[in-house]
């Protein structure tokens, strides 16, 4: 089988430690995403063509917006790519993202589009009560996740980020850790972050989470998500409310899943089955 990643790293721990397990007896490929999207013509189009086959699946471990006209251009050639452009895309946008969400029924953060931060501002009464979440309309790399609690520090975010779309959620209490659950198809992963939109203080972490340790409605919550969201490789942030009920606050397309024993294994045994169709 021929298997390529799409990515400007094939070096990231998880990519690599796959690779590994691949290699021997399969073709492993690195495809960086171009330089712009007005290179992807150049491609050549035919499936057929000899200096360039198709693989028989391709991951995309990239979310820039060449990286995903590239997984189009191979999508609309006939080949598999996990997780789809479409997909990927569709989770770069956190309005379209808890639209999608929250009409499926998922317990997801209650969200504003209130446009830039100048606009939001600038507006007679806030959508929501502080304290707020504030982050990027457009998930990427350093984007904008900070909490305001005030009318003061919300003016401050909009005096560095004036003019950045944003989306708003009202800040909900919970323990000051995140829990990070990840799925490789049907097998999840689980860890704890600490909150960096936490307002309590620093206290020694709490013991590592595995999956086990989760209540089963979890992990039903997180397969339901990549069904949802049409993804095979994500994650999903999750919090607690005082209730006790989980509330979901992000969801990602193909995140980093680093440290956990038995991701690579779980992508290997995904990349295959999707390249024997």
């Amino acid at each position: 089988m021929k298997i390529c990643f799409l990515t400007a790293r094939p070096d990231h721990p998880l990519l690599a430690a796959t690779e590994k397990l691949l290699a021997p007896t399969h073709e492993v490929t690195h495809q960086p995403p171009p330089p712009s999207p007005s290179s992807l013509p150049s491609l050549p189009l035919s499936p057929s063509s000899p200096s360039s086959p198709l693989a028989d699946v391709y991951l995309l471990k990239s979310r820039t917006p060449e990286a995903l006209a590239l997984a189009r251009s191979y999508e609309e050639r006939g080949a598999r790519v996990l997780n789809s452009a479409a997909a990927t895309e569709l989770c770069q946008d956190r309005t379209a993202m808890a639209a999608l969400a929250l009409q499926a029924g998922l317990p997801f953060a209650r969200t504003h589009t209130p446009g830039t931060l100048t606009h939001l501002t600038s507006l007679p009464a806030l959508p929501l009560p502080l304290p707020l979440v504030v982050k990027s309309r457009h998930s990427r790399r350093d984007d904008l996740v900070a909490r305001a609690d005030t009318p003061a520090q919300l003016r401050a975010l909009a005096a560095d980020w004036p003019d950045e779309p944003v989306v708003i959620q009202q800040f909900t209490p919970n323990s000051g850790w995140d829990h990070k659950l990840w799925a490789i198809a049907d097998q999840v992963f689980a860890a704890r972050r600490r909150s960096e939109l936490s307002d309590t203080p620093t206290t020694p972490p709490p013991p590592p989470l595995t999956p086990t340790d989760l209540p089963p409605s979890w992990l039903t919550l997180v397969r339901t998500v990549g069904k949802v969201f049409a993804l095979d490789v994500y994650g999903v942030d999750v919090i607690t409310t005082p209730t006790g009920t989980p509330l979901i606050v992000d969801i990602n397309a193909f995140p980093g899943i680093r440290n956990q024993p038995g991701a690579p294994e779980a992508l290997t045994a995904l990349a295959l089955r999707a390249a024997e169709g």
